[in-house]
């Protein structure tokens, strides 16, 4: 389905900012590049956005302006992983996965005290499907073990996480790019996860302080 467009004049009045924020924004990085498009319409050349990333993001934006920078924000939503490391007891004190989840990585992945951007996110992922009834143990596994192997090959922001279940088994699809993709009529996915939402969401919590 082709994503919906909201044009620049549109979404000044729908976001109530104006013609300098939104290009401040971009300035530093809050907005991507490739979110502004340029399109042929019958008054020239305007200027479009994909409407539901850009009216997400321009509240986020507003909402969490006034607590962190700028700079910070910037950090948050740049689509490269945020240079941090933390151990297993400052994941349970934050309160960015539980206990029994690191348990799970250590016992079917690697068994470390200290994790990387790329490992929370793994985590924080199945803590939450998990949290949320969504999948079962040996799916949580399933989905370790095809990060593990697969997820750096990925672009990463543009990844998508599929669960899919057919007649009690399940399947683990973690696909490169935003590609539709059709599944058998008789297979339900349980799961379908952009992991630039996930990302984006990990390190607003990151930033915040958890």
């Amino acid at each position: 389905m082709e994503e919906e467009l909201i044009s620049k004049k549109d979404l000044l009045d729908e976001a109530s900012i104006s013609y300098g924020q939104l290009y401040r924004w971009k300035r530093k990085d809050l907005i991507p590049e490739d979110w502004f498009i340029r399109k042929s319409t019958y008054t020239g050349q305007e200027t479009f956005f994909p409407r539901v990333k850009i009216l997400d993001r321009i509240n986020k934006i507003k909402q969490m302006k006034t607590d962190v920078s700028l700079d910070e924000l910037a950090e948050m939503f740049s689509p490269n992983a945020k240079q941090i490391t933390l151990t297993k007891d400052e994941l349970i004190e934050r309160n960015i996965v539980t206990e029994s989840i690191i348990t799970l990585y250590s016992e079917h992945i690697s068994n470390k005290n200290t994790f990387d951007f790329e490992a929370i996110l793994q985590l924080y992922l199945v803590n939450n499907l998990l949290h949320e009834g969504h999948i079962l143990l040996e799916e949580a596994r399933m989905i370790f073990h095809t990060f593990h192997e697969h997820y750096s090959k990925t672009d990463q922001t543009n990844a998508k996480l599929l669960v899919v279940r057919k007649m009690g088994v399940a399947f683990v699809l973690l696909l490169g790019s935003s590609h539709d993709v059709f599944v058998d009529t008789h297979a339900k996915v349980i799961v379908e996860q952009e992991m630039g939402a996930i990302i984006e969401e990990l390190k607003n919590k990151l930033v915040m302080g958890g």
